[in-house]
């Protein structure tokens, strides 16, 4: 028997046809394409697929697909690339337009993919990724001869049941935008723009002549909580992504967790109630070395959002940062308040309350931004929660912002204050200038009335203080801040797996 390997038989002609028509498709067969991609300074679409999956466990579907008008010429993959592979050994569906074709523009084909796709994403409980950048509609091809898509529908449908991240890179505008608006989290590179209506439209509706930059820089989304995460590129993009499923996935597994020296937050509070600090740096030492993930910092900052792991468990921590309106909680801080915790219990992640404020905004700002409204979304967020809740007082703990930072209505799994707690109804200042009004108004001048008021404060702070609640049992404990990581971390080992849920709990508030 000869040594020589037998020559491979003869490719039919069929099958050498779809393996012509697949191979066109891909980098390869199209260097002017990636180079102008790569010129923009972006990845192609088959570069990102690359980068995010684990190798040789990508499946294609739609490799082959064209525009529905044939006449518009070749359109590799109709400018998607999508499918289902592993990232670190898990499932994970994911979707990028093909901006090197007609723009990344969404067709009836494309449309057809997605939801395709997302039924089969759906079915199988896949997390899913949207890596966007294009403009929208392609304006050629409007008719959509199998009927309206489903696209929007279906990602609306899927809120709550798997993360959904879209990352922005370059433009996305219109359905792109759409698809953005409709995920758990919306990760950007610095120098992408998003709007729900591109340019070219803005200008034929409305008049204005304006660039992509000039319409929806990530300056602008990043303020107004458009999106939760912006980055320098797409490999950071990636990376990030990456980090957000490791919170609900095994994608991106950590480290053995490290951490840090407790003992600055002995003095991390001041005991004046009026002298503010940066409450992420008490979220940063008491979360494991290099996972805490904050989400939307530039909106809403009286509160931080952060998703982070404590000795391992990922939990998500809501933090009153006094450093912005003492703490009081606005409608944009509700608003960030109520998504985070809808976020959170989808998926069965526990809340951690850090408590320092002095209760929701007022004043005829507060109310001109419907605050009363916004302050109830809180309340109502908390009430469909059935995930631990960890409550601790760091400080201030007044008024109905008290109440929606895990106070003792909610049945907190654990409840427990540092000694610079204090507690009351309303600002003590305030609540004094009340009660004892006719007392003030009858002081003789000013230097008795401020008298009169510091120690009635003082009587009044004394009764309402962390360790008299503590002594009533009116919280578990008061603890050694430096102690807190610790005794987090023990309750968090105790909390039962929670079950595999057939359908979701609810959907996540776009806002």
């Amino acid at each position: 028997m000869s040594d020589e390997a037998s020559p491979e038989p003869d490719v039919p002609p069929l099958l050498a046809k779809a393996m012509a028509a697949k191979e066109a498709t891909l980098d390869e067969a199209r260097p002017k394409a990636v180079a102008r991609q790569h010129a923009r300074g972006r990845w192609t679409a088959r570069e990102r697929i690359a980068a995010l999956f684990d190798p040789g466990t990508f499946v294609e579907y739609g490799q082959l697909a064209q525009p529905q008008i044939r006449s518009l010429g070749d359109a590799p993959a109709d400018g998607l690339v999508m499918g289902v592979g592993l990232v670190d050994g898990v499932s994970v569906c994911a979707f990028t337009y093909d901006y090197t074709v007609m723009g990344g523009s969404q067709s009836p084909h494309n449309h057809r993919k997605v939801d395709r796709m997302m039924e089969v994403a759906e079915r199988n409980r896949w997390p899913v990724i949207f890596w966007s950048e294009g403009a929208g509609a392609r304006a050629t091809e409007l008719y959509y001869a199998s009927g309206t898509v489903t696209t929007f529908i279906q990602l609306a449908k899927m809120s709550g049941l798997v993360p959904i991240v879209t990352i922005l890179s370059g433009p996305s505008f219109a359905g792109q935008a759409n698809i953005a608006g409709t995920s758990d989290v919306v990760i950007a590179t610095r120098d992408s723009t998003m709007g729900l209506s591109g340019p070219p439209l803005v200008r034929s509706a409305t008049g204005e002549d304006l660039t992509p930059e000039e319409l929806g820089p990530m300056s602008l989304h990043e303020r107004t909580g458009t999106v939760e995460l912006v980055v320098e590129d797409e490999a950071e993009a990636l990376q990030t992504a990456r980090r957000y499923l490791s919170y609900f996935t095994d994608v991106a597994a950590p480290p053995p967790p490290v951490a840090h020296d407790q003992t600055p937050l002995r003095s991390i509070v001041p005991e004046n109630p009026r002298r503010a600090y940066d409450v992420r740096k008490i979220v940063a030492t008491l979360a494991d070395e290099d996972s805490v993930m904050e989400l939307r910092p530039l909106f809403g900052r009286c509160l931080s959002t952060s998703l982070c792991r404590i000795a391992g468990h990922p939990v998500g921590v809501l933090a009153n940062n006094p450093m912005f309106g003492a703490g009081a909680i606005d409608a944009e801080g509700s608003a960030k308040f109520s998504r985070f915790v809808e976020l959170c219990n989808a998926y069965d992640l526990p809340l951690l309350f850090l408590c320092d404020t002095p209760g929701f905004m007022i004043g005829t700002a507060a109310e001109k931004s419907a605050i009363v409204r916004h302050s109830a979304r809180t309340l109502v967020a908390l009430s469909t929660a059935d995930v631990p809740i960890l409550t601790v007082i760091l400080r201030k703990a007044y008024g109905l912002g008290y109440y929606a930072m895990g106070c003792d209505a909610l049945d907190p799994d654990l409840y427990v204050g540092w000694p610079t707690a204090e507690f009351g109804g309303m600002g003590l200042e305030g609540a004094v200038n009340i009660v004892f009004r006719d007392e003030l108004e009858a002081a003789p001048d000013e230097a008795t009335e401020r008298q009169i008021r510091d120690r009635r404060v003082a009587e009044w702070k004394e009764r309402n203080t962390g360790l008299e609640y503590a002594r009533s049992f009116l919280l578990d404990d008061i603890i050694d801040p430096a102690e807190t990581r610790d005794l987090i971390a023990r309750l968090l080992a105790t909390f039962p797996t929670p079950a595999r849920r057939e359908g979701r709990k609810h959907p996540i508030d776009p806002w």
